[in-house]
């Protein structure tokens, strides 16, 4: 089961400015009814060119109706060109935190503002162009390579949260490995200077970077890790609460936990799982 922040419990629950503009300046329409989740946006300009009123409608779960809430909240008052700057994470970040697996309300919250936006300047938004990947859902590879590039993901369940590409039938999940390694090779992290590290040390590393960086990820989810032992570049661990019973957990393990490990202490490490 998902935690949601108070925040987000109080804009479903209670959630502000629903309804429609009749006389709207900008409407913004994204999601599919098919696809689970679909959103409405209307704002209007008063005197000063500044967002007056704004009201949504919108068809999805709890954090899809609390995104659209906030995002109302946060641009009254605001100018177009302020309004321009509102990304999925500021949506999500005023909510308090969403849970990964639902950042693609916060996504559909920034899309439908874009939409709105366009439609006011009278460049109403076109169907994104680019090759569909994820079929179950329609995503292209421009809207991956965008939600990968601007948040930096690098795993293909991150992109499944922002996206829901990846979270259907799965048949795209090479493809969207493809893109998120051509996106981190255009832009990739600031490399270290490489050092031989005695066994003793590299232990301790894979030690500290467990311990700091990726089992508070894992237990976000209801999961966890134990390291079983190292030998050389062989690293055997074992995954403990939600991540051992997931279908995905040998992606968990090569996409992110050996991912990491070889960022941050050796690109020679390979991570095997052993089982119970």
């Amino acid at each position: 089961m998902w935690e949601y922040t108070d925040k987000v419990k109080e804009h479903f629950l209670n959630p502000r400015n629903v309804g429609i503009i009749e006389d709207a300046d900008g409407i913004g329409e994204v999601g599919s009814l098919a696809c689970g989740d679909a959103l409405t946006l209307y704002f209007k300009l008063d005197d000063k060119g500044h967002i007056g009123d704004v009201k949504f409608q919108t068809f999805g779960c709890a954090s899809a109706i609390a995104s659209s809430s906030a995002l109302t909240e946060m641009l009254k008052g605001l100018t177009l060109e302020e309004a321009k700057k509102i990304s999925n994470d500021d949506i999500a970040g005023y909510l308090g935190g969403l849970p990964k697996e639902k950042m693609h309300c916060s996504v559909m919250g920034r899309e439908a503002l874009e939409a709105a936006i366009a439609h006011y300047e009278g460049t109403p938004v076109e169907e994104v162009e680019g090759n569909i990947v994820c079929e179950c859902f329609g995503v292209t590879d421009v809207q991956i390579e965008r939600v990968v590039r601007e948040n930096r993901l690098t795993t293909i369940g991150d992109v499944t949260d922002y996206v829901k590409a990846g979270g259907g039938c799965e048949k795209c999940h090479d493809q969207i490995q493809e893109i998120i390694d051509t996106v981190m090779e255009r832009e990739p992290a600031p490399k270290k200077k490489k050092t031989r590290l005695t066994n003793i040390q590299k232990i301790k590393l894979i030690e500290e970077t467990l311990e700091r960086e990726i089992r508070p990820a894992l237990e976000k989810d209801g999961g966890n890790i134990e390291l079983i032992d190292v030998d050389g570049n062989h690293v055997y661990v074992r995954l403990r609460g939600t991540c051992a019973s997931c279908r995905l957990s040998q992606v968990t393990l090569s996409e992110y936990v050996q991912a990491k490990l070889r960022e941050l202490v050796t690109p020679e490490l390979t991570v095997e799982e052993v089982q119970a």
